[in-house]
């Protein structure tokens, strides 16, 4: 499917003082559709009136956790990543349904992929995680006062999970052992959550 635009302004506004970084959109088509990302390729024109092409992905969008265990350690996953052909360490995540909110997610996904539910729930923040060629954004929540239920995991998916400290989890990001960009960023905004709560 192609779709022909005219010569004006992208949908999303800029922040003021960004105007003249605009690329605006000239046509749009949709190469590839698959289980839930879509391949788009477009032309643009680019800031100084060039025509150039972007190629991205339409992802749904997706949550993270960071699940405190009653003993102060954070719940971990080790999961196969297919495209990279290698575990991986990671915290819990997932991608949004149609028409659901963050949280929501956010509870599922832990429920079905470790088992257990929390009690109290914080909003640590949003991430892009691949800005150049993906529309996939990533919120981030801390979940506290654990309990353990019963996982559900979908078909085809395989994991282990297990608790880390936060030294642990910060020795194995600097040997490289995780290098998960959402575990990454989130370990960091977990130790700035628990700095501002003890001010």
């Amino acid at each position: 499917m192609t779709t022909n635009f005219p010569l004006i302004p992208n949908l999303k506004d800029l922040q003021p003082g960004d105007e003249h970084l605009r690329e605006i959109t000239l046509e749009s088509k949709q190469v590839y559709e698959g289980y839930y990302l879509k391949l788009i390729q477009d032309q643009v024109q680019l800031p100084n009136r060039q025509i150039a092409g972007r190629e991205y992905l339409i992802h749904p969008g997706a949550v993270a956790i960071v699940p405190i265990l009653p003993d102060g350690r954070v719940l971990l996953e080790r999961q196969y990543r297919y495209p990279l052909q290698q575990a991986f360490i990671e915290i819990p995540a997932g991608k949004l349904e149609v028409s659901e909110d963050t949280l929501t997610c956010a509870q599922r996904e832990l429920q079905e992929e470790t088992g257990f539910v929390a009690r109290q729930w914080h909003f640590l923040g949003k991430i892009h995680p691949i800005i150049s060629h993906s529309t996939e954004f990533i919120d981030i929540y801390l979940a506290q006062d654990l309990e353990m239920t019963q996982a559900d995991l979908d078909d085809g998916e395989f994991l282990d999970i297990f608790g880390a400290s936060l030294k642990e989890i910060h020795e194995w990001i600097k040997e490289g052992k995780i290098t998960d960009v959402k575990t990454i960023i989130s370990f960091y905004w977990l130790q700035e959550f628990y700095r501002s709560s003890s001010a």
